[in-house]
């Protein structure tokens, strides 16, 4: 086992820890690199991940030397790390864990969680990189985020749903105001409209912070031509000062509304400094943005000819919405068109997430992800008893079942099921490239 490994594997033995009293000083025993970082934040429920991913390689087209930390990992940990879309080395993070961890030994009566220390990890990488920005997605919530112990030059917000409600409250509202602790007095925020408890909590705390918080206007953005299957789409948008002509390699609507907040998120940028984030730049590093796992389609080679799967990291009710909307607008399925691969995790609203898509599902395989705690195929099956599901205990089994056939599998629930997935299909059939190597077509 790698060193870097080892390390975490240790930390997550702490579990999840919200609050700012461990991460603080743990920062300042490092030197407080986060100061020396000029940083956007990035929380919300849905889109987080591809809102960040999309800003990132507009700055980076923009010739900004720019960092990018997301969370959780689609297969190996070194992805949440990025230097100009180029994931940290497995030693580098290693050593970056080592120094992180030796620091909280002085400075700490208790060790970092995993999350703490990876987020301390990432801004030590990126002040060492002198990255000329940071994008940062939040880890759950944001006011007792680890992330939000930087002060941003930036923030943003994605729509907001009914997600950890343990930790981030039982209502729309309650969860918003969570989201919402990113936002600081004089600092610009950007957001794209949500239900409306939502945005009236968001509004709220913008406006007692008295925190420049833009919405997203809806009409700004116009798809022009959806793609006729997994293509790319073409996205149109007008914002008040210009007019964007994107080809998105990134299907479904809601990646091209998580578009439309990147690129406004990126001309407040471009107002507070960054002016090289012109029309091209934004218009280059989204064309060249690839996010795998996320509508990621995949076609089999022999002997599973005529096999296309659809892998994709919903993990909760709004997430598999945009799945089954993205799975109704295709034209090319129709009325039980597809099978499914489910397996979800027991702090998630499975049933509600299954029944949704199992009711356009021809064929169904249940497994538990592996490596938490995870609903098991029967409990699964339960929510599904008329459709006599395929049930396997590990996914390498369950995808040795689901994927003889013809037409399309779908792969969901879970970002960590849609890992395995993936990596499964690279070592036995040669396919679904690392995520660690391509986040971004190369900017020339």
């Amino acid at each position: 086992m790698n060193r870097a490994q080892s390390i975490l594997d240790r930390l997550e033995l702490f579990g999840v820890r919200l609050g700012l009293d461990t991460t603080r000083p743990l920062l300042a025993a490092l030197g407080d690199p986060q100061s020396r970082v000029p940083t956007v934040l990035v929380a919300g429920t849905n889109g987080k991940g591809s809102t960040a991913t999309l800003l990132a390689a507009m700055a980076n087209a923009a010739g900004y030397r720019t960092g990018l930390y997301t969370s959780p990992h689609l297969e190996v940990v070194e992805e949440r790390l990025r230097v100009d879309g180029r994931a940290v080395d497995r030693e580098t993070l290693g050593e970056l864990l080592t120094t992180v961890t030796e620091a909280g030994e002085r400075a700490l009566t208790d060790a970092p969680t995993y999350f703490e220390a990876l987020t301390a990890a990432a801004w030590l990488w990126f002040a060492d990189s002198r990255v000329d920005l940071a994008v940062m997605e939040v880890g759950m919530g944001g006011r007792l985020d680890a992330t939000n112990a930087g002060e941003p030059l930036l923030s943003v917000i994605t729509p907001i749903g009914l997600d950890h409600t343990k930790h981030l409250g039982e209502s729309l509202a309650a969860i918003a105001r969570e989201k919402a602790g990113i936002l600081r007095p004089g600092v610009p925020a950007v957001s794209w409209p949500g239900p409306q408890p939502a945005e009236a909590a968001l509004l709220e705390v913008a406006n007692r912070l008295k925190t420049p918080l833009q919405m997203v206007p809806r009409e700004l953005l116009h798809l022009t031509s959806q793609a006729q299957g997994f293509g790319s789409q073409q996205v149109e948008l007008r914002t008040p000062t210009d007019h964007y002509s994107v080809d998105l390699p990134l299907p479904g609507r809601h990646q091209a509304e998580n578009l439309a907040l990147a690129v406004m998120a990126a001309e407040r940028l471009a107002a507070h400094g960054y002016e090289r984030l012109d029309n091209t730049a934004i218009r280059t590093g989204a064309e060249g943005c690839r996010w795998p796992g996320r509508l990621e389609h995949v076609v089999c080679p022999p002997p599973f000819a005529g096999r296309e799967l659809l892998l994709d990291a919903a993990h909760n009710p709004p997430g598999i919405d945009a799945l089954a909307r993205f799975l109704g607008d295709w034209p090319g399925l129709e009325e039980g068109g597809f099978d499914l691969l489910f397996g979800a995790f027991a702090n998630k609203n499975a049933e509600r997430m299954l029944t949704t898509l199992a009711r356009h599902a021809r064929r169904i395989t249940l497994t538990t992800p592996q490596g938490r705690r995870a609903f098991s195929p029967q409990e699964l099956a339960a929510w599904v008893p008329d459709q006599n599901p395929h049930l396997a205990a590990e996914p390498a089994q369950a995808l040795s079942a689901a994927l003889p056939g013809e037409g399309l599998l779908v792969v969901t629930g879970s970002l960590y099921l849609v890992g395995e997935v993936r990596g499964l299909l690279r070592q036995q059939l040669g396919i679904a490239p690392s995520p660690v190597h391509a986040l971004r077509d190369p900017v020339t």
